[in-house]
Formats: structure tokens, C-alpha cells, sequence
């Protein structure tokens, strides 16, 4: 039995034309292109059904990514659930960022801590094929994320289970973290109700995980391995004060596209370590 066409239930939806589309491609297992080229397409009863279901929880805030199940991230999709943070854009830069301070580097070693969905150790890993990529997670259900989503898009991780440098080895070129920065009581938390609350919050300051990356990271990079760290639009400053207390060198925050001082990074202090 049919149910309304494609074009009515993407009007009717109460969703931007892209989300709806995107909802119904998945309910439907066709391409949206399918959906743009035949609006007057009969939708099946059950896939009506299923759609207006996801189409209240998007209207009820949750993350289109959890819906659909995939989120793109530097031109790869990822599998990611409730269980991890949606990527997002602004991470692209940590990546890129770490890209750059590795790229003279032969067979570089890398840490990613908090690894969550996976999205930054696993695109490391592919941009690098030639790096050691280690990821530490210490929650079950975002490793099983993680490890999806390297076997899936065939990337050599090496995933460990720990809080952040639990599990870690030492001597890495590069060591990258986009940690929990939200501080306790931020306004904005509430729009961010459906996420994982312990990837999100950094303590009353958002802080508390930056502060205890920054501290560890000399203990496990090697002389002139750099540290990346993603932050809060308004932490920067903080952010450098803690790699230079922590014994950095060449300490820097860089911008994302918004304009936004998003990820500082700093190279541990050795003598003779040339910048990239």
C-alpha cells in the first residue's frame, strides 16, 4: 500500500529541503538524486511511517548524523551513534594542522586521545599511510564506533583502551586531542542535549581534560614532537598559557574558517628541533 508522494512528505516534513531529503533517501535505500528527479514518487505506508518518525525526532533537535547513521568528515563517511560527538567541520583543522607539522616527518608516530567515532586517528592514518596511528578511548561503545569505522575505510589504527594517556606508549611526532572543553552550566550545553555529555564537558572551566593533556604530552613525545589540541572559541589564551607551563615551545593557535582561534598547538622543548 502507498502512502503520499516524495515531494509531499518532504514539504510537509517541518525540515530544510536537504535534511528531509536526506531522512527519506535512507528510509527509502535510494539516492537522493532519485528523490529530486521523481517529487510525484509514491512512498510505501511503512517507509511514510518510519520517515515521519525520524522527521519528529530531527524536529525535536536530535543530530541529523545519529538519524541517517553517517556524517562525513575530510571526504570520508564515518559511522557514528549517540555513543560519540558528531564530526564536525572545525576538527578538519586539528587534522589539517597535524598533517602539516608531520609532513617532513618519515613514518611518523601519532597519538589521537578521546578518539571517539574515530574520525581524526582513522583520516591521519590515511592521509599518512606511512605513520603509526594510536587511538585511546576509554569508552566501549565509541571504540566498537572506532574500530568500525577503520575496518570499514581500511585504515591501519592501532586502537587502545584508556583515559587519555592510559595505554599511550611514548617517543610520538605528533600527539592530537579534540577533548570535552564545555564548561559545567554553558547555555549552549542545551542544544547539544542529545550528545554524549562526558565528550562535551571540560569541568567548571571547560579545562579540566586540556590541562591534563597538556601536562602528560611531554612525558610521551619525542624531542621536537608537536601536541594539537582543538578548544572553545574563546580559550585560546588559556590554552597556550597551559602547553607553555607544560614546557612547549613555538606555542600557536590557529583559525578556523570562521575566523575562530580553534586549535593551538606547541612543540615539545628540545634543542635543535626544527620547525616544520
Amino acid at each position: 500500500m502507498n502512502g503520499a508522494s516524495v515531494g509531499a512528505l518532504l514539504r510537509d516534513s517541518g525540515l530544510p529541503a536537504l535534511e528531509a531529503r536526506a531522512l527519506l533517501a535512507g528510509v527509502l535505500d535510494c539516492p537522493r538524486e532519485r528523490l529530486v528527479a521523481h517529487p510525484e514518487a509514491a512512498v510505501p505506508a511503512a517507509a511514510q511511517a518510519r520517515f515521519e518518525v525520524l522527521a519528529a525526532r530531527r524536529r525535536a533537535g536530535e543530530p541529523l548524523a545519529y538519524l541517517t547513521g553517517t556524517r562525513e568528515f575530510f571526504g570520508r563517511e564515518f559511522v557514528v551513534g549517540p555513543a560519540v560527538l558528531v564530526p564536525r567541520p572545525e576538527t578538519e583543522l586539528l587534522v589539517q594542522l597535524g598533517l602539516h607539522v608531520i609532513a617532513q616527518r618519515r613514518a611518523p608516530r601519532v597519538l589521537d586521545l578521546g578518539t571517539g567515532s574515530g574520525c581524526i586517528a582513522i583520516t591521519l592514518a590515511l592521509e599518512r599511510p606511512d605513520a603509526q596511528v594510536h587511538a585511546v578511548e576509554r569508552s566501549p561503545p565509541a571504540r566498537a564506533l572506532a574500530a568500525l569505522n577503520a575496518t570499514r575505510l581500511a585504515a591501519a589504527v592501532d586502537l587502545r583502551a584508556g583515559d587519555w594517556y592510559e595505554g599511550a606508549a611514548v617517543g610520538y611526532d605528533l600527539i592530537v586531542a579534540n577533548p570535552p572543553y564545555v564548561a559545567a552550566g554553558d547555555p549552549h550545553l542545551a542544544a547539544l542535549a542529545h550528545e554524549p555529555t562526558e565528550a562535551l564537558v571540560g569541568g567548571a572551566d571547560g579545562l579540566q581534560d586540556l590541562r591534563c593533556i597538556s601536562a602528560g604530552a611531554p612525558a610521551h613525545l619525542r624531542s621536537g614532537g608537536w601536541l594539537a589540541v582543538e578548544h572553545g572559541h574563546d580559550q585560546a589564551g588559556a590554552v597556550q598559557a597551559l602547553l607553555r607551563q607544560a614546557g612547549l615551545e613555538a606555542v600557536r593557535s590557529e583559525r578556523d574558517l570562521q575566523g575562530i582561534e580553534r586549535v593551538t598547538c606547541g612543540r615539545w622543548a628540545a634543542a635543535g628541533a626544527p620547525a616544520p
